[in-house]
């Protein structure tokens, strides 16, 4: 016999954003694993001697950092695109619209 099926806790008026921080709290456990992996590789890299930790976090040439900072701006833009509040699918409104700031998907 299985068990009945139970809601979850529910700590703030909207269980929307119980549902929220539920998110947040497994996008934070999934970037601590990130970062240990990381971590350890690295370690395991200057163990090996196959790379030198100082360049690690050596200040970056301008072209590199360039483009880093091109990369972090369309994340950006990506990550925060949804708060924009626009419609991205078609539906009853019509075709697709993008936001100026939003970037390519080519």
């Amino acid at each position: 016999m299985q068990s009945p099926v139970r809601r979850e806790q529910q700590f703030f008026q909207d269980p929307a954003i119980d549902q929220l921080m539920g998110t947040v709290m497994n996008l934070a456990l999934e970037h601590y694993v990130l970062l240990d992996r990381v971590q350890a590789l690295e370690a395991a890299l200057a163990h090996a001697k196959l790379i030198d930790p100082a360049t690690l976090t050596r200040e970056r040439d301008p072209a590199e950092n360039g483009a880093a900072q091109e990369r972090a701006a369309r994340f950006a833009a990506s990550l925060l695109e949804p708060l924009l509040g626009i419609q991205h699918a078609r539906g009853a409104s019509g075709p697709v619209q993008r936001h100026p700031s939003a970037p390519s998907s080519t």
